[in-house]
Protein backbone atom coordinates (compact mmCIF):
# COMPACT_ATOMS: atom_id res chain seq x y z
CA UNK A 1 0.00 0.00 0.00
CA UNK A 2 2.58 2.44 0.89
CA UNK A 3 4.80 1.84 -2.55
CA UNK A 4 1.56 2.49 -3.97
CA UNK A 5 0.97 5.53 -2.34
CA UNK A 6 4.61 6.95 -3.09
CA UNK A 7 3.99 6.04 -6.98
CA UNK A 8 0.74 8.17 -6.69
CA UNK A 9 2.41 10.79 -5.07
CA UNK A 10 5.47 10.97 -7.42
CA UNK A 11 2.63 11.21 -10.25
CA UNK A 12 1.33 14.33 -8.75
CA UNK A 13 -2.07 12.69 -7.49
CA UNK A 14 -3.57 15.24 -5.57
CA UNK A 15 -5.84 13.02 -4.04
CA UNK A 16 -2.53 10.84 -2.81
CA UNK A 17 -1.29 14.06 -1.22
CA UNK A 18 -5.00 14.60 0.94
CA UNK A 19 -4.21 10.59 1.98
CA UNK A 20 -0.88 11.14 2.90
CA UNK A 21 -1.76 13.89 4.78
CA UNK A 22 -4.44 12.32 6.30
CA UNK A 23 -2.39 9.42 7.49
CA UNK A 24 0.29 11.95 9.32
CA UNK A 25 -1.13 15.05 9.89
CA UNK A 26 -1.71 14.15 13.54
CA UNK A 27 1.72 12.27 14.09
CA UNK A 28 3.65 15.42 12.84
CA UNK A 29 1.44 17.56 14.45
CA UNK A 30 2.38 15.35 17.86
CA UNK A 31 6.12 15.13 17.19
CA UNK A 32 6.16 19.19 16.69
CA UNK A 33 4.40 20.16 19.77
CA UNK A 34 6.28 17.41 21.64
CA UNK A 35 9.57 18.86 20.78
CA UNK A 36 8.77 23.00 20.22
CA UNK A 37 6.15 22.91 23.36
CA UNK A 38 3.91 25.63 21.06
CA UNK A 39 1.40 25.04 19.48
CA UNK A 40 1.24 27.61 17.63
CA UNK A 41 4.78 26.80 16.07
CA UNK A 42 3.79 23.01 15.56
CA UNK A 43 0.88 23.87 13.58
CA UNK A 44 3.17 25.80 11.50
CA UNK A 45 6.36 23.17 11.29
CA UNK A 46 2.98 20.68 10.44
CA UNK A 47 2.37 22.88 7.04
CA UNK A 48 5.57 22.95 6.60
CA UNK A 49 6.36 19.18 6.45
CA UNK A 50 4.01 18.95 4.22
CA UNK A 51 5.21 21.47 1.74
CA UNK A 52 8.56 19.88 1.51
CA UNK A 53 7.50 16.66 1.03
CA UNK A 54 5.27 17.58 -1.94
CA UNK A 55 8.28 19.37 -3.12
CA UNK A 56 10.26 16.97 -2.63
CA UNK A 57 8.47 13.37 -3.05
CA UNK A 58 10.37 12.79 -6.73
CA UNK A 59 13.74 12.87 -4.90
CA UNK A 60 12.61 10.71 -2.52
CA UNK A 61 14.17 6.65 -2.95
CA UNK A 62 12.14 4.89 -0.45
CA UNK A 63 15.51 3.49 1.01
CA UNK A 64 13.69 4.10 4.64
CA UNK A 65 9.75 3.67 5.07
CA UNK A 66 7.71 6.95 3.98
CA UNK A 67 7.05 7.41 7.48
CA UNK A 68 10.17 7.15 9.03
CA UNK A 69 11.16 10.15 6.02
CA UNK A 70 7.92 12.05 6.82
CA UNK A 71 9.34 11.96 10.77
CA UNK A 72 13.02 12.77 9.51
CA UNK A 73 11.76 15.57 7.74
CA UNK A 74 9.45 16.91 11.18
CA UNK A 75 12.50 16.13 13.69
CA UNK A 76 14.78 18.50 11.22
CA UNK A 77 11.96 21.21 11.03
CA UNK A 78 11.44 21.15 14.91
CA UNK A 79 15.54 21.44 15.44
CA UNK A 80 15.73 24.32 12.76
CA UNK A 81 12.82 26.22 14.60
CA UNK A 82 14.56 25.73 18.21
CA UNK A 83 18.19 26.35 17.09
CA UNK A 84 16.32 29.80 15.57
CA UNK A 85 14.13 30.62 18.52
CA UNK A 86 17.27 30.20 20.54
CA UNK A 87 19.38 32.97 18.09
CA UNK A 88 16.29 35.19 18.80
CA UNK A 89 16.32 34.47 22.51
CA UNK A 90 19.79 34.76 22.47
CA UNK A 91 19.85 38.42 20.07
CA UNK A 92 16.68 39.16 22.79
CA UNK A 93 19.45 38.91 25.79
CA UNK A 94 21.86 40.85 23.98
CA UNK A 95 19.55 43.64 23.45
CA UNK A 96 18.03 43.94 26.68
CA UNK A 97 21.88 44.20 28.27
CA UNK A 98 22.01 47.57 26.94
CA UNK A 99 18.66 48.54 27.12
CA UNK A 100 16.89 50.84 29.42
CA UNK A 101 13.92 49.36 29.81
CA UNK A 102 15.04 46.32 31.84
CA UNK A 103 12.53 44.39 30.11
CA UNK A 104 13.03 39.98 30.88
CA UNK A 105 12.81 37.73 28.28
CA UNK A 106 9.58 35.55 28.70
CA UNK A 107 10.03 31.72 29.82
CA UNK A 108 7.58 29.40 28.29
CA UNK A 109 7.52 26.82 31.10
CA UNK A 110 3.76 26.70 31.53
CA UNK A 111 3.29 24.55 28.10
CA UNK A 112 0.94 21.53 28.53
CA UNK A 113 1.32 19.41 25.67
CA UNK A 114 -2.81 18.69 24.59
CA UNK A 115 -2.75 15.12 25.04
CA UNK A 116 -1.84 15.09 28.51
CA UNK A 117 -4.63 14.53 31.05
CA UNK A 118 -6.13 16.93 33.35
CA UNK A 119 -4.84 15.87 36.77
CA UNK A 120 -1.37 15.59 35.60
CA UNK A 121 -0.81 18.57 34.16
CA UNK A 122 1.26 19.90 37.07
CA UNK A 123 3.81 16.77 36.38
CA UNK A 124 3.88 17.54 32.76
CA UNK A 125 4.45 21.26 33.49
CA UNK A 126 7.23 19.74 35.19
CA UNK A 127 8.94 16.99 32.60
CA UNK A 128 8.25 19.28 29.32
CA UNK A 129 10.37 21.99 31.43
CA UNK A 130 12.98 19.65 32.12
CA UNK A 131 12.58 17.83 27.79
CA UNK A 132 13.13 21.45 27.23
CA UNK A 133 16.84 21.70 28.82
CA UNK A 134 17.82 17.95 27.21
CA UNK A 135 20.36 18.58 24.28
CA UNK A 136 18.77 18.40 20.58
CA UNK A 137 19.63 14.70 20.27
CA UNK A 138 18.49 13.90 23.52
CA UNK A 139 15.21 15.56 23.09
CA UNK A 140 14.05 14.01 19.72
CA UNK A 141 15.22 10.45 21.06
CA UNK A 142 12.80 10.89 24.08
CA UNK A 143 10.06 12.57 22.80
CA UNK A 144 9.93 10.10 19.73
CA UNK A 145 10.48 6.90 21.57
CA UNK A 146 8.49 8.31 24.85
CA UNK A 147 5.77 10.93 23.65
CA UNK A 148 5.68 9.74 20.24
CA UNK A 149 6.03 5.84 21.42
CA UNK A 150 7.69 5.08 18.73
CA UNK A 151 10.60 1.49 18.55
CA UNK A 152 13.74 2.53 19.17
CA UNK A 153 14.64 1.16 15.69
CA UNK A 154 12.24 3.58 13.52
CA UNK A 155 14.22 6.13 15.82
CA UNK A 156 17.48 5.13 15.06
CA UNK A 157 16.39 5.29 11.26
CA UNK A 158 14.71 8.86 11.58
CA UNK A 159 17.77 9.99 13.12
CA UNK A 160 20.13 8.18 10.91
CA UNK A 161 21.62 6.06 13.99
CA UNK A 162 22.92 3.03 15.14
CA UNK A 163 20.49 1.38 17.75
CA UNK A 164 23.21 1.38 19.84
CA UNK A 165 23.19 5.37 20.05
CA UNK A 166 20.09 5.76 20.39
CA UNK A 167 19.93 3.21 23.17
CA UNK A 168 22.88 5.44 25.06
CA UNK A 169 21.42 8.86 24.26
CA UNK A 170 17.98 7.61 25.48
CA UNK A 171 19.68 6.58 28.96
CA UNK A 172 21.48 10.34 29.06
CA UNK A 173 18.44 11.68 28.44
CA UNK A 174 16.49 9.71 31.26
CA UNK A 175 19.64 10.31 33.65
CA UNK A 176 19.41 14.16 32.94
CA UNK A 177 15.68 14.47 33.22
CA UNK A 178 16.24 12.96 36.14
CA UNK A 179 18.40 15.18 37.50
CA UNK A 180 16.63 18.25 36.04
CA UNK A 181 13.67 16.87 37.54
CA UNK A 182 14.98 16.96 40.81
CA UNK A 183 16.16 20.50 40.69
CA UNK A 184 13.00 21.60 39.56
CA UNK A 185 10.72 20.27 42.81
Amino acid sequence: MENELIIALKTGDQSAFRKLVDLYQQKVLNTAVGMVQDMGAAEDITQEVFVVVYKNILSFKAQSSLSTWVYRITVNKCLDHLRSKNRLKRGGLFSSLFSNDGGELPDRFDFVHPGVVLENRENARYLFKAINQLPDNQRTVFVLTHIEDLPQKEVAEIMNLSLKAIESLLQRAKANLRKYLSEIR
